[in-house]
């Protein structure tokens, strides 16, 4: 899906960014990820975990180390 933007990442961001990358978008990525299908399930926890492949009790752990909702 993504494979066009990972293999332009250059070799200084790589350098630069070593041990961090992973966690670093994850970071950029979960909230506005999990915000955006909060909005598309109306609020419905149980169906934006289905949707997104994790368990309920893991997103709300999620929503509230985000502070998504308030």
């Amino acid at each position: 899906m993504f494979e066009k933007e990972i293999n332009e990442i250059d070799e200084f961001f790589i350098n630069e960014n070593t041990g961090k990358i992973y966690r670093g978008l994850l970071a950029a990525l979960e909230k506005p990820l999990i915000s955006k299908f909060l909005l598309y399930t109306r609020g419905n926890q149980l169906q934006t975990a289905k949707i997104l492949g994790i368990n309920r009790n893991t997103l709300r752990g999620k929503i509230k180390k985000l502070g998504i909702g308030r």
